[in-house]
């Protein structure tokens, strides 16, 4: 009874950790090109037709706001910080973790599946139904990363282990890692490198339901052979700790706003906490071969999501993408789930050094993200406008009708 409050509470207080807010408001563009719906910042809180308390207290007079006001406004400037230097934290509970491991013991396996759950809530939370209708009228820049995420990365981190003639269950976890969904906190290292935080949202839906079957596909048809792996266990984990979630976050945010709106200037914060608390967990369990591995397996791990970034952004730039896509697509490739896929090989993979890539990869994937995040951000890039001009001209929106009719070599009406 116990347990199930405190992960009820985590539930909800980590909505909308690392993802952004609901839909704003649609903002015009050239004539003849369809209104395009930009996210809000993920260090800002939602705008809504009832005005949310920040807004209050910042549309009061500074003489006439009240210490709660204050003490509020103060603390949104904090929380944003905190929120944006969540790489660093990342850093801090690594070290911590592999300094004293047992200072982590309490974070079991009930409540890891639980922390991850909730940062799958907290982008269900965002979501809408006309989000994935959005995906169907225009689904290039969707696919394009899908494939990278589930074709590219598992043959790339194949082939890393191999080069570096890693042992066969380092290998499985390092195609475990490439097999993955991406992660959440790739919404927000997209916001910082003025991605396109809307398509990067999308993508991170995409590849967290195609997870459902493609990561034990792959690891079925990649490994099948090297280790065992229980697929029918990964897919059942998979719509435990990813599917329900998404379901629910979607759930409240269409029958519940109100409640939406209320908790999530309190979010970011206590999702920056439970993301800490996911790597040094699976930082702590697996230490000892972390340290006795060295750069045999660090460097692979490193190599997989540098390499897959760098790969991600320059196949999409050519074949026509925009800038604002291409950082996006190679973020979205780079970073991976990787506390999901330590919870994969930790329940369905029977050797027990298959989990220690995902645990190297939690810090490797943070790193990785932030750094091109941060770099990107000093490199100016075109309006957005420019971006949706282009991807229509070079990708315009699917018709079916059309694709049958050339399809089949008959001339549409």
């Amino acid at each position: 009874m116990k347990f199930s409050a405190v992960i009820f509470s985590l539930l909800l207080a980590s909505t909308g950790a690392f993802a952004p807010s609901s839909i704003q408001n649609h903002v015009k563009v050239a004539p003849g090109l369809p209104t395009v719906s930009q996210f809000s910042s993920p260090l800002m809180v939602p705008v809504t037709k009832s005005a949310s308390a920040l807004q209050m207290a910042a549309a009061a007079p500074a003489e006439e706001q009240s210490f709660g006001q204050k003490a509020f406004k103060v603390y949104s400037r904090t929380a944003s910080i905190a929120t944006t230097l969540f790489p660093v934290w990342t850093v801090i509970f690594t070290a911590w973790a592999l300094k004293s491991p047992a200072s982590f013991d309490w974070f079991t396996t009930d409540y890891f599946t639980g922390a991850l759950a909730a940062l799958m809530l907290s982008m269900g939370i965002t979501l809408t139904p006309a989000d994935f209708a959005r995906v169907g009228q225009r689904p290039n820049a969707v696919l394009m990363q899908f494939s990278l995420c589930y074709a590219m990365m598992p043959v790339l981190a194949l082939a890393l282990g191999k080069a570096f003639a890693l042992d066969p269950a380092l290998i499985a976890g390092m195609v475990l890692v490439g097999s993955i969904n991406g992660g959440q906190a790739s919404n927000l290292c997209t916001y910082i490198a003025r991605g396109n935080v809307a398509l990067s949202v999308l993508m991170t839906t995409a590849t967290t339901l195609g997870a459902i079957f493609m990561t034990p596909l792959l690891c079925k048809g990649l490994l099948g052979a090297v280790v065992p792996v229980d697929a029918a266990g990964i897919a059942f984990s998979t719509i435990q700790v990813v599917l329900a979630p998404i379901a629910l976050g979607m759930t409240l945010n269409s029958y519940a706003p109100k409640f939406v709106n209320a908790i999530l200037p309190f979010a970011p914060v206590v999702g920056v906490v439970s993301t800490c608390l996911l790597v040094a967990s699976a930082v702590a369990q697996v230490v000892e071969p972390i340290l006795n591995a060295g750069l045999s397996l660090q460097l692979p791990v490193l190599l997989l999501h540098l390499v897959g970034g760098l790969i991600g952004y320059m196949l999409p730039r050519l074949t026509g993408f925009g800038e604002v896509a291409c950082r996006t697509m190679a973020i979205e490739t780079s970073m991976k789930s990787s506390a999901f896929g330590f919870l994969l090989a930790k329940l369905h993979f029977g050797e027990y050094a298959a989990r220690v890539p995902s645990a190297v990869s939690v810090v490797w994937m943070a790193l990785t993200g932030s750094i091109l995040a941060v770099v990107w951000r000093n490199i100016p890039v075109g309006a957005p406008a420019k971006f949706d001009r282009s991807l229509k001209e070079k990708y315009p929106p699917f018709d079916a009708k059309k694709f049958f009719a050339k399809l089949t070599g008959k001339k549409s009406e």
